[in-house]
């Protein structure tokens, strides 16, 4: 099969080779042909070396696409289903599952680092959080397939893979944003407009679009925003519609220090300050004690926005049906598989909401 493969950290270039294979599926395991593969910051973070990765990989972890195999042991699935990457599958034991917090389990994840997914000829190749969805073909547990209803189309669904159930699982099961609430959302790529809707279905009554590029500005507005600005400008706009008292939630979908601080000061005492973005593990954001405390403050992280799939897959699906969250128009590039990198690249200079690679149309 075909496969996007990438060998070095921090190059722009991906090798396209027709001679990749996947392993498996062996017990407990399902293997998919994709149909569709969002493009992710996550992605263009692990090409860079912000998020820690083995080489050579197939990147990619936000897709779906129908069943070909199972392994021993599935019994609820069959050739022909079609079905949603979980990239954070849940192993249902260990004492995050135990505490019903399946999103902080890692024991697939780890799994996946250590484990190579694909066969590149004879070299072993390890596959994005176990995922590698920048490939024909993937294996992955039986509990990182969610079974997708007909109606759904495969771009949809791979989005709600990822970016999607992140930024409307930030406001909705991390804030738990209230009806009234104002909300700040600093970084308008995919995520953020997801975390955009989110606050709007929440019943925000004000959300603050905050970007650099103001493209990225008039397109939140379009999905849900009540004001945008640049960071610069942010405390002016609080002053306006908060009488600088600040937000009740911030967001932060970018995690760098700058942004953070930015986060932080633009809250309200007694505010929130929620980490969405996967930030480097090399940098380093400062506190005093005093503001700690006596701001009142909480500063949080949504991993993956506490998903708990396949629930809240499902109800997001059942809000797009309802018209009430847009995700077809996030859509805004259709890709074949050799234009992945260049669609990274476009991550890095703002001009996508998303890109989406169709396997169908490769060839």
């Amino acid at each position: 099969m075909r496969a996007a493969v990438f060998h070095t950290m921090g190059d722009d270039k991906f090798e396209i080779r027709d001679d990749v294979s996947v392993v498996g599926p062996g017990a407990g395991e399902v293997r998919i042909r994709v149909r569709a593969a969002g493009v992710c910051h996550s992605d263009r973070s692990a090409r860079d070396g912000v998020l820690p990765q083995p080489m050579p990989v197939v990147l990619g972890h936000e897709a779906s696409g129908d069943v070909v195999a199972v392994g021993d042991g599935v019994d609820d699935l069959a050739e022909g289903d079609p079905v949603v990457v979980n990239w954070l599958p849940a192993c249902g034991s260990c004492s995050s599952c135990t505490r019903g917090e399946t999103y902080l389990c890692m024991a697939h994840v780890l799994a996946g680092y250590a484990q190579p997914r694909f066969l590149a000829g004879e070299t072993p190749v390890y596959a994005m959080a176990g995922c590698g969805a920048f490939a024909e073909e993937i294996v992955v547990p039986r509990a990182g397939a969610v079974k997708l209803a007909p109606d759904v189309p495969y771009e949809v669904a791979a989005l709600v893979g990822c970016g999607v159930m992140t930024g409307v699982g930030a406001v909705v099961n991390t804030a738990r944003v209230a009806p009234g609430a104002t909300v700040a959302v600093i970084g308008c790529g995919g995520v953020g407009i997801a975390a955009v809707q989110g606050a709007r279905l929440a019943g925000a009554a004000v959300v603050v679009a905050v970007d650099t590029i103001e493209a990225k500005q008039q397109t939140a507005l379009r999905f849900g925003a009540t004001h945008g600005c640049g960071p610069d400008h942010l405390g002016e706009l609080s002053t306006q519609i908060t009488d600088g008292e600040g937000f009740d939630t911030v967001l932060d979908v970018v995690a760098v220090p700058q942004t953070l601080r930015t986060a932080w000061t633009a809250a309200r005492r007694g505010g929130t300050v929620v980490v969405v973005g996967a930030g480097r593990s090399d940098q380093q954001v400062a506190f005093s004690p005093f503001e700690l405390l006596f701001e009142g403050k909480t500063i949080t992280s949504s991993l993956y926005g506490a998903a708990q799939a396949p629930r809240d897959f499902d109800r997001l699906f059942d809000l797009w049906r309802a018209g009430r969250l847009d995700l077809t128009n996030m859509i805004t590039h259709r890709l074949r598989l050799e234009d992945v990198g260049d669609a990274l690249a476009a991550l890095g200079r703002g001009d996508v909401i998303r890109q989406v690679i169709r396997y169908d149309d490769v060839g």
